[in-house]
């Protein structure tokens, strides 16, 4: 287990790599990787996108050099570790392509079979997060559950800090209370170094951005942190695994049920988030984002109760005031600015 200072060095290292490798390869994304306005843009400018390259490679970096370093010995063994990057490394190349040219839905969505399943068979057989199913019905549903959670991921990267906002405090509080969760060290490595590679790509998306993660990094940094998230699971704490990342999972769930009850074609290109709704009726962006890290905040106290102070009755009162806290902010945005004025 890594000590607090190499803790921090290591997500230094991995603020400061993404940093240097974004101003590297900044020319080169504004010639061939441009992001150009469609229905689900909040920008009004072509912007490059490509960023989640810089953030990936920090991550393997990082990661690697923790291991030389002898700062990392990987608990679970080197290949649930190797399979996980390995699994991020593929889906971010799909994206990579995606983001330059465009790979239809049913091949996406095959490599994103494939990937999901490479990441659940890094777990190891004592990971058991659902134990009323079957063995191998519980990996079939976690690794379905993952499917939609590297999409969710894609859809909320729909606003400029977005992704920051949502996975800063999710991979920190993985990282703090990793340790109490029981979770291996090479979790909290890679919590820590996805925490620091977004913090390295977040001045040059910060409204208005220079600069996008693009497929490349949404859909890498939904595997990794849904894998984080699975290993939470497995070790008992659910209640925790549910609540880090609530609001991207109330927000993109009830969108798509919404979508589907309306007969659209959910799996296209939209606003109709809530965040998305809520800047067009009124609220700033800066506003949006601050609600947003805010709860996310709250969410992740909760989850350090549910650890902390294990019990079923502390679990379901956390769950339900998680809930009622996003449900809260879900309410906010769809009313948008006349909630401010109200």
């Amino acid at each position: 287990m890594p000590t607090a200072a190499q803790s921090g060095l290591i997500t230094a290292a991995a603020a400061v790599v993404t940093a240097a490798l974004i101003l590297l390869s900044l020319p080169l994304l504004r010639r061939i990787a441009m992001a150009h306005p469609n229905a689900r843009s909040s920008h009004c400018k072509p912007t490059p996108q490509g960023g989640g390259i810089a953030v990936m490679i920090a991550i393997l970096a990082v990661t690697g050099g923790a291991l030389l370093a002898d700062w990392l010995q990987p608990a679970m063994g080197w290949m649930p570790l190797a399979l996980a990057l390995a699994a991020a490394t593929l889906i971010a190349a799909v994206g990579l392509a995606d983001d330059i040219y465009t790979i239809e839905i049913i091949p996406r969505l095959l490599f994103q079979i494939l990937v999901a399943a490479l990441a659940v068979a890094s777990l190891p057989e004592s990971t058991w997060a659902i134990t009323a199913l079957p063995w191998w019905l519980e990996r079939v549903t976690l690794a379905v559950a993952l499917v939609w959670f590297i999409n969710l991921t894609n859809f909320m990267d729909g606003l400029d800090w977005m992704t920051v906002s949502e996975a800063v405090p999710i991979t920190a509080a993985i990282a703090i209370l990793g340790p109490a969760a029981g979770l291996p060290a090479e979790a909290i490595v890679t919590a820590l170094a996805l925490c620091g590679a977004l913090i390295g790509f977040a001045p040059f998306n910060r409204p208005t951005a220079k600069l996008f993660l693009g497929d490349v990094g949404s859909l890498a940094i939904g595997v990794l942190i849904g894998w984080l998230l699975l290993l939470l699971a497995g070790n008992g704490h659910i209640a925790a695994a549910l609540l880090l990342p609530l609001y991207y999972l109330a927000d993109a769930t009830v969108t798509l049920v919404r979508r589907t009850h309306r007969g659209e074609r959910f799996w296209e290109a939209h606003r109709d988030h809530f965040y998305q709704r809520a800047t067009a009726a009124g609220l700033s962006v800066g506003t949006v984002l601050g609600r947003i890290f805010a709860t996310n905040l709250a969410l992740a106290a909760l989850a350090g109760a549910t650890i902390w102070f294990p019990s079923p009755v502390v679990e379901m009162i956390c769950l339900a005031l998680g809930s009622a806290l996003v449900a809260a902010l879900l309410r906010g945005f769809a009313r948008g600015r006349q909630a401010s004025l109200a």
